[in-house]
């Protein structure tokens, strides 16, 4: 008898000083970011506008879902490639679902400390980013120039082909 009451206090004292999201999820979650065509530079800003992260894609890395006590994490992500117009994506945390377990298992102190302390209330919204790059036109127009002329310095043949837009 005393050993099962042993083993009951000792799963009610686990359960009572833990979080339920913080042993069930992570404050740091996986994001893959792809483009096409590959190689692109890619730069991710966290809300305070600190670069957390300079690459090349593909690239996988963890990004910190909380931003302090109660406050969950957003990112800018960069993506920039020669002769490809740049682009910036968001990403955003929201509250994770298994932050609600605490209300059965982790209690008070799930609710209130440990889970808003480590950030693991928040979860990433995408894990995978696969983005087309766009190429910009100045490769495409490269040796031709716009010349304007007057009508009385064509030649016939040349206004021969002229259309009136009236």
């Amino acid at each position: 008898m005393k050993i099962f009451t042993k083993t009951i206090a000792f799963i009610a004292i686990v359960i009572t000083f833990t979080s339920c999201a913080s042993i069930v999820s992570s404050s740091k979650w996986p994001l893959t970011v792809k483009t096409t065509p590959a190689g692109a530079q890619v730069q991710i800003i966290n809300r305070r506008g600190i670069s957390v992260f300079t690459g090349q894609t593909p690239a996988t890395l963890l990004l910190k879902s909380g931003a302090g006590f109660f406050a969950n994490e957003s990112y800018m992500i960069k993506l920039s490639m020669p002769g490809y117009a740049e682009k910036t994506i968001p990403v955003r945390c929201s509250l994770n679902g298994w932050y609600f377990g605490n209300i059965i298992f982790g209690g008070l102190i799930g609710l209130l400390i440990v889970d808003p302390a480590t950030g693991a209330m928040y979860r990433l919204d995408v894990n995978y980013i696969d983005e087309p790059l766009t190429p910009t036109n100045t490769t495409a127009n490269k040796g031709q120039t716009l010349k304007i002329m007057d009508i009385n310095d064509l030649s016939q043949d040349m206004q021969s082909h002229l259309v009136s837009l009236k």
